[in-house]
């Protein structure tokens, strides 16, 4: 994947001490931004993991439901175009979630997506757990990720610890998990996607290899 330049928009990424907000977008963005993917009902954890040691940068859920999320706890990606209520991005598209998982696999960094098929009514039942956490103070990411999790139904075993790989541990005990590992510079996981944040627009290589604006 081609260098990515982060300009005005996107915080600095301290991945490792992960970020803090209290930010609070209102009912009417949050409805306009509402997303509803096509795919069945899902919960995946992303975990953010070091290279070359393997070290826990990073816990994050993707959450399909009635609509599409990011709880995101103490995190540093934003975006104009995606509100947040609370460390949970609303009207996450295709290109949004890769833009999101761009964002955070580079060259110290790959990206863990491992996820569960599961009922609607258990995704939103994730959703709202997402929605009750709040905010989530500096490197809380894998302890609150965790107590979202212990409170949906067939979560209930979830850590609580400090460790995001442990989390991923656990998470990968759990049946019919389906793991995706996402690399800076690998061919087949690259999106083509997220590579400038200016002014809100979104801009990405194409197969021609220029940059062209996203919808």
């Amino acid at each position: 994947m081609q260098r990515r330049a982060f300009l005005a928009l996107a915080l600095p990424a301290a991945l490792a001490a992960c970020g803090a907000d209290n930010i609070w977008a209102s009912d009417d963005a949050i409805r306009k931004a509402r997303y509803v993917s096509p795919e069945p009902p899902s919960i995946g954890l992303l975990t953010v993991i070091g290279i070359p040691r393997g070290e826990g940068g990073h816990s994050a859920l993707i959450i399909n439901g009635s609509q599409r999320v990011i709880y995101d706890p103490a995190g540093s990606w934003n975006h104009p175009a995606i509100p947040e209520r609370h460390d949970v991005l609303y009207g996450i598209t295709p290109n949004f979630k890769n833009f999101y998982i761009d964002y955070h696999a580079r060259e110290t960094y790959w990206v863990a997506e491992d996820t569960i098929q599961v009922p609607l009514a258990v995704a939103d039942a994730a959703i709202r757990s997402a929605e009750q956490q709040g905010a989530t103070n500096k490197s809380f990411c894998a302890v609150s990720t965790g107590k979202v999790l212990r409170r949906v139904p067939g979560f209930e075993g979830a850590p609580t610890g400090f460790s995001p790989l442990n989390l991923r541990r656990w998470f990968l005990t759990l049946p019919g998990v389906v793991s995706k590992k996402h690399m800076d510079g690998d061919p087949a996981n690259n999106h083509n996607v997220l590579l400038r944040q200016k002014n809100g627009v979104i801009e990405g290589y194409g197969a021609d290899g220029r940059l062209h604006a996203q919808n």
